[in-house]
């Protein structure tokens, strides 16, 4: 099956570069290539590729405002959104993850990394550059910490500013042992073939699995439920008990 792609980014370079190295794949088209926000958002809204992938800093409409009307909770038919920036701000990722993004590049990255990433975001995976992946998951445990421990003098209890508490903790959802095995596995960057091989499952009972723990989290991809789990601890000090039966 051919993977279908736009590309929107302000540097024509840039384009060319993607064009060349995407299409020349034997699994991937370039169905797009623009050079702002808004013709990205029209073209993809009209095109409906497999994979939208979108600089950050564009004219007019940016890149994160982009992925949130084509991926974000309010669009009726999210498309899938893979970020590729030369800026590596928490910031950014964090927005371009909650807006709906499945990925996010650094464009310093390899073009086999790039290749790699449109192959799993086309496949309803998740991925994000080496170099962002462990502080990203490193600040989100932190903010996790600092939301359960007692306010400072002075300051309000609850979770510190800008990290909203938006799904609910590990103890208010009813995962069961093996679904919360699966989101372990999922937060630490397990492809389903890899969750199927290290939990002794079939690939089907992955994804049945999968979806159960989607829709308990309401969440739309596995960066999403990966989000969660680092948010709420479930990748700290419990990983060490192995797997449940199922």
């Amino acid at each position: 099956m051919t993977i279908s792609i736009l590309i929107a980014d302000d540097q024509q370079m840039i384009r060319s570069a993607y064009g060349m190295i995407l299409g020349a794949q034997p699994d991937m088209e370039i169905v797009a290539s623009v050079a702002d926000g808004t013709s990205a958002v029209r073209e993809a809204r009209r095109l409906r590729p497999d994979v939208c992938l979108l600089d950050i800093r564009m004219p007019g409409t940016d890149g994160l405002e982009a992925t949130r009307l084509l991926a974000g909770p309010e669009a009726a038919d999210p498309l899938k959104v893979l970020i590729a920036t030369t800026f590596d701000l928490d910031e950014y990722v964090y927005r371009a993850l909650r807006n709906g993004a499945y990925g996010f590049l650094l464009k310093d990255g390899s073009p086999a990394l790039l290749v790699e990433a449109v192959r799993a975001v086309a496949a309803d995976n998740a991925l994000i550059s080496p170099a962002v992946t462990v502080r990203l998951l490193r600040h989100m445990t932190d903010a996790a910490s600092e939301a359960a421990s007692p306010a400072a003098p002075g300051r309000p209890a609850g979770r510190r500013r800008g990290s909203p508490r938006t799904r609910p903790t590990v103890l208010e959802l009813p995962l069961t042992a093996r679904e919360l095995d699966v989101v372990r596995l999922v937060a630490r960057g397990r492809t389903n073939e890899e969750l199927a091989a290290e939990l002794h499952v079939s690939l089907s009972t992955v994804k049945t699995h999968l979806g159960s723990v989607q829709r308990k989290l309401a969440a739309r991809n596995r960066v999403e439920i990966a989000a969660w789990a680092w948010e709420n601890g479930v990748c700290t000090g419990q990983d060490a008990r192995g797997p449940a039966a199922d």
